[in-house]
């Protein structure tokens, strides 16, 4: 595991590529109840003037904090999580959609051991989430 107490701001911790196709967005769905067709339509997603089906937001969202909880080894120890969806990742029906997911330090731990840890998350070379933060405990 990295040694989150020495490392400094800006420090990369972690990078993942995350890969979702339409298959992943069905399962989602199902897990979630969030049956709203511009999940999986890509007539519905027309209509609505969207460039194509579009990842559930807490999709993406829960994916991309992943990366960090397998890092810490225990999801216990995230305190808080929160971001802003800024924009869609657009699956596409055959070659779905790639994510990348950087994280970095972004204070490190205080006296009580809790720092922040920055994500980038992007797809098509934008941000699809910003101000994604994740408090976490830097020390067991």
């Amino acid at each position: 595991m990295t040694d989150l107490i020495h490392a400094e701001v800006g420090d990369v911790i972690t990078e993942s590529h995350l890969h979702l196709d339409r298959e992943a967005l069905v399962r989602y769905a199902g897990a979630s109840g969030d049956f709203n067709p511009i999940h999986y339509r890509d007539d519905i997603a027309a209509e609505v003037d969207l460039p194509g089906v579009l990842a559930h937001g807490m999709l993406t969202m829960g994916a991309a904090v992943q990366p960090v909880v397998e890092l810490l080894g225990d999801p216990g120890r995230v305190v808080e999580y929160q971001v802003k969806f800024t924009r869609p990742v657009v699956v596409d029906p055959v070659a779905g959609a790639d994510v990348k997911i950087t994280a970095t330090i972004g204070a490190t731990a205080d006296e009580n051991g809790i720092g922040r840890i920055d994500l980038a998350v992007e797809y098509d070379g934008k941000a699809v989430l910003g101000k994604a933060q994740v408090r976490t405990r830097f020390a067991v």
